[in-house]
């Protein structure tokens, strides 16, 4: 959770010198690198074919979607703003995962996920004046992928080490995202500065590669839904992060909504099948 709550502020440490193109195509670019010198210094046999539709999903989910799409978002929503939004990603993965295995929760399962829900969107209303704006839409459409991601990776790394799971994702991604980085940054500008290269650092080390990996492997050991539960931490995480190393003010309403989603979420983690 420490390494997935600095997401934000890195993306907004990154697009002080590089377009959002550019960040999630050099993020991906650095973090297929990374994951493919990890596979072949251990001489990681190609994954099954059976795996091949799951690990298209993880690439679709966390490699390419929820990178590209908040990155979108980031341009003109703050990091704290955001990260309420997303706060919503642990409902969201326990949701799709009892569609995925076909599980039954309760009720009271989906009477929390359903309030947590209608906290998240009446936060992003209020905060944007009445309406949802396009960096809302962005965030909304990135929980969806994302946890279609997790749910799908928290599958796979039942059946494969979590982190070739990722792995694999991140090297099958190698040619697009070195085919995007390539045009982006020839199309967008750039500027060299040390925000930037931390940002980029953290983003395709920290947060796309070593996070998921520990991720993944917690999954697989006590499940998608109870694992995906452990995320009401990152909110509250990212707002002090947004506090500490960008400076924001936040709202009164941004704490008071990531408490009431983690109530939510509190009250889905109790609640059975």
């Amino acid at each position: 959770m420490v390494a997935f709550s600095l997401t934000f502020p890195a993306t907004a440490w990154s697009l002080e010198g590089l377009g959002p193109w550019s960040v999630t195509s050099v993020r991906m670019v650095l973090a297929g690198l990374v994951a493919g010198g990890c596979l072949l210094a251990l001489r990681v046999p190609l994954p099954a074919r059976r795996h091949l539709p799951g690990l298209l999903v993880v690439a679709a989910g966390v490699v390419v979607g929820f990178p590209l799409l908040t990155t979108l978002a980031l341009q003109t929503s703050t990091t704290s703003h955001a990260a309420v939004v997303v706060g919503l990603l642990p409902l969201t993965t326990a949701a799709l995962s009892a569609l995925r295995t076909g599980a039954r929760p309760s009720r009271t399962f989906w009477a929390a996920a359903l309030t947590g829900a209608a906290v998240v969107i009446a936060f992003a209303v209020r905060e944007s004046g009445g309406s949802l704006n396009t960096s809302d839409l962005y965030l909304f459409a990135a929980l969806l992928v994302c946890a279609a991601g997790y749910t799908e990776g928290g599958r796979l790394a039942a059946r494969m080490p979590g982190w070739q799971v990722i792995g694999w994702a991140l090297v099958g991604c190698l040619p697009l995202s070195l085919a995007g980085a390539a045009v982006a940054l020839s199309v967008e500008p750039a500027e060299v500065t040390g925000h930037t290269v931390a940002g980029i650092l953290w983003l395709a080390v920290g947060s796309q590669f070593l996070g998921l990996v520990v991720w993944y492997r917690g999954m697989a050991a006590i499940g998608v839904a109870r694992a995906s539960q452990l995320q009401l931490a990152q909110p509250l995480l990212t707002l002090v992060w947004s506090v500490l190393l960008l400076g924001e003010r936040l709202t009164p309403a941004a704490p008071v909504a990531a408490v009431a989603v983690l109530v939510c979420i509190g009250v889905t983690q109790r609640s059975r099948t």
